[in-house]
């Protein structure tokens, strides 16, 4: 980052997270475009060049079934209680809805360099926000782990990155820690929030990722867009030779990598979660891009998204 730019953006202590921050962020992100897959079955033209997947609409009424209505939109329930055929009739949206999931569980609340991977998350978050606003698409969220659950239904214009900044800033503090929520509960949770054609970012060290991860991610995949972000901090993928004396909260102890052995060792299961979440993604065809704690999260995330569109 140059050093206009860093004029430009109060950057806090890389601990506490303030809404100036995150609020900065807009003027930096209006030349970044956010990604899509699959073309648009909507006639109308939206603000934004991207492709996606899903019908992008609203359910509007019902009315009796005519000769040449689709059947897949048949209304079953008031078909059943009418004794006559009905069917859907739905009205098609101009936006795409972008859901951000970030993850607060206690593992994340840990950084070396320059932030912590919480506040790196936040900051991804913003932008995504940010970008997503000044394209005409509606931006929501879900804030989950540390025994918290916060969702926010998808809303457009400044108002509905607001939304999601003053929770950020609320919910990504250091605090108590709660204990850690597995990311397949999450992601369950999130098939009934995230409506099919959405753009869905999960922001995470995926260090909760259990098996239950599986079948949800493979379920969400298919009728949206995925992007999996990896936050992690430079001391999580290697460490110099040392002792290093550490904590969960509960139970102190002291790593201990001055052995190769035991420094190469540590490597082996860094590069292994690095891959688990990675190949996870991939193979229910979603996105994916890692991200660390010292990385200027504007560009990192704009040179993703322009890897993206390319393709």
């Amino acid at each position: 980052m140059s050093a206009v730019q860093r004029s430009q953006w109060p950057v806090g202590d890389g601990i506490h997270l303030g809404a100036d921050e995150l609020i900065a962020l807009r003027g930096r992100c209006r030349a970044l475009f956010l990604p899509g897959r699959q073309p648009a079955r909507s006639a109308l033209a939206g603000p934004h060049h991207s492709r996606f997947r899903g019908r992008g609409v609203d359910y509007l009424e019902s009315r009796n079934y005519l000769p040449g209505d689709d059947i897949r939109n048949m209304d079953w329930r008031v078909t059943a209680r009418t004794g006559r055929p009905h069917t859907k009739v739905f009205q098609e949206e101009r936006e795409r809805p972008i859901m951000v999931a970030v993850d607060r569980n206690p593992g994340m609340f840990f950084g070396t360099r320059a932030r912590l991977k919480s506040v790196q998350a936040a900051y991804l978050a913003a932008a995504l926000g940010w970008i997503a606003v000044q394209r005409g698409d509606r931006i929501g969220g879900v804030i989950f782990g540390g025994g918290v659950h916060q969702e926010l239904r998808p809303s457009g214009g400044r108002r509905g990155v607001m939304r999601l900044v003053q929770q950020l800033v609320r919910l990504c503090q250091p605090g108590e820690d709660n204990g850690t929520d597995p990311l397949g509960e999450t992601l369950q949770r999130m098939r009934n929030v995230v409506r099919p054609g959405s753009l869905l970012v999960i922001i995470s060290d995926f260090f909760s990722l259990n098996g239950n991860a599986d079948r949800h991610l493979s379920r969400l995949s298919q009728h949206n867009d995925v992007v999996g972000c990896q936050v992690l901090d430079p001391a999580e993928v290697a460490l110099p030779a040392g002792r290093y004396p550490i904590t969960d909260g509960h139970q102190d102890g002291v790593l201990d990598t001055i052995q190769n052995k035991s420094r190469q060792r540590f490597e082996t299961l860094a590069a292994q979660h690095q891959q688990q979440p990675r190949q996870l993604f991939l193979r229910y065809n979603c996105r994916w891009l890692s991200v660390a704690t010292p990385d200027d999260p504007v560009d990192h995330l704009g040179r993703a998204l322009r890897g993206f569109n390319a393709r």
